[in-house]
């Protein structure tokens, strides 16, 4: 009997990923992705947790099913189970049979701590400068892509409602609404690779985002940068793009330095 492999196989290149379930969200691309070469366990495991962790997923919310998911990682429907297991285990999720069953999120964000905002900095070492450094230049990018192609109605729909959801959010979901904003801009220029670096960014600094507290003055002048960055995008002017989101994450930069200083 033949062994099942979640790597390539040796007839030919490996066909291209399905599309996603049309009732998924379109930023679940930026993660929803096929796993890397390698041990598809962990990476598996990797990228069900980006879904999480980014809010991609939120809490109460179904992952997709395993008839879904596992085509759309490139992975066997074993392994995505084993993947999923590992992270019941730990309390991200649980298992619900049924006909409403499936596999649930359960984990929360924690309210903001300076504590935790210690701790998330003393695991990223001396690597804080160089996450900002990323961020900016595929954030950059993304906006300045996206401002330079054509969008179709819908598109400018989706990217005006991600404006006003960020905008009418209260502070428990601000952060995960912030997120969907910025991997929805990335997501709308076509490039699954542009979209999974801008994932791969954001996560390297959602944990010291998400303790920060959630203050009123920050919050409104954010929320005057996000509507510059969307009008430049929507008038198609790629320099105002970059120059809107370089202010925004150089406003965001500074405010984790005064919080770490």
């Amino acid at each position: 009997m033949p062994r099942t492999t979640d790597g390539p196989g040796s007839a030919g290149p490996p066909p291209p990923p399905p599309p996603l379930p049309q009732a998924a969200d379109v930023t679940a691309a930026a993660v929803f992705r096929p796993v890397r070469a390698g041990n598809a366990f962990e990476e598996t495991v990797e990228r069900l947790l980006q879904a999480i962790k980014l809010g991609v997923v939120d809490h109460g919310d179904r992952l997709p099913p395993e008839r879904e998911l596992a085509p759309l990682l490139g992975i066997s429907r074993v392994t995505l189970r084993e993947a999923i297991r590992a992270l019941q285990q730990e309390g991200y999720v649980e298992s619900r049979r049924g006909r409403a069953g499936g596999t649930f999120v359960t984990y929360r964000r924690p309210p903001p701590r300076k504590a935790d905002l210690r701790r998330a900095l003393a695991d990223m070492g001396d690597e804080l400068n160089d996450a900002l450094a990323y961020r900016a230049a595929v954030e950059t990018g993304a906006a300045q892509v996206l401002a330079a192609t054509p969008l179709t109605a819908d598109q400018r729909t989706l990217l005006r409602t991600r404006l006003a959801e960020v905008d009418g959010a209260g502070p428990d979901d601000y952060r995960r609404r912030d997120t969907l904003f910025h991997l929805t801009i990335a997501e709308l220029t076509g490039s699954r690779l542009l979209a999974a670096a801008c994932a791969d960014a954001r996560l390297r600094v959602t944990d010291l985002l998400n303790a920060i507290p959630v203050l009123g003055p920050n919050i409104a002048h954010a929320a005057a940068q996000h509507a510059a960055i969307v009008d430049a995008i929507l008038l198609a002017d790629p320099e105002a793009a970059r120059r809107a989101v370089t202010e925004h994450l150089d406003g965001t930069a500074a405010l984790l330095r005064g919080f770490l200083s």
